[in-house]
């Protein structure tokens, strides 16, 4: 997935070059396209032809992430643990088998934070007066797992913001305040910790 992140943001940045702003992600490369096909009458052809390469590169990418999704969804199945974990919202196959492959036993773990702090999305805290300051999130702990939960916390959000998050509900507060990418820390961080307590209720 890194790497087709990666490719992404390079058509990205070829098109930049060329006066064209292409939207982030994933789910924009059918929007990113459209922009390729329909700026084909205004730049050379040579960064047509670029774009279509890396194009080209991604969907090859996409379609292996997804032949492995598929085998790693039949592993997940036969997991117990895998099996609660794909319960919750944005956590998929990948990220499921990712914990149980790289994470120790959740039970070393006393409190949902301490899990939480442990892939490093517990900010950092302060104090100011008296008053609690959150600092920028660690960059300790496992990264692979803790990126896999915020890439989840971004799906959630982005369903959010098509369907409407449910008015009064903490992620609808949170989507109004603060920064999307804020709210996918925070997010994630919950996640952290409802899997924490899903699993040592579970043993």
């Amino acid at each position: 997935m890194r790497q087709r992140t990666q490719s992404i943001n390079a058509l990205r940045a070829h098109l930049a070059e060329h006066g064209i702003i292409a939207p982030q992600g994933v789910w924009n490369l059918p929007g990113i396209q459209r922009l390729i096909n329909e700026a084909g009458k205004d730049i050379e052809p040579l960064v047509i032809e670029m774009s279509r390469l890396y194009l080209a590169q991604i969907a090859t990418l996409s379609a292996q992430i997804t032949s492995l999704e598929a085998v790693l969804k039949k592993e997940a199945a036969q997991s117990d643990a895998s099996s609660r974990m794909m319960t919750m919202p944005g956590l998929g196959a990948i990220t499921a088998m990712a914990i149980e492959a790289f994470a120790p036993t959740l039970k070393v773990f006393q409190k949902s934070r301490d899990f939480a702090a442990w892939l490093g999305l517990v900010p950092r805290q302060h104090s100011s007066g008296g008053k609690q300051v959150l600092g920028r999130t660690s960059k300790m702990g496992q990264r692979d797992i803790r990126r896999l939960l915020i890439t989840g916390a971004m799906s959630v959000i982005r369903w959010a913001s098509r369907k409407g998050a449910t008015p009064g509900s903490w992620l609808h507060a949170m989507l109004l305040r603060k920064p999307r990418m804020v709210v996918a820390i925070a997010l994630a961080n919950k996640m952290a910790r409802m899997l924490w307590a899903m699993e040592t209720r579970a043993c």
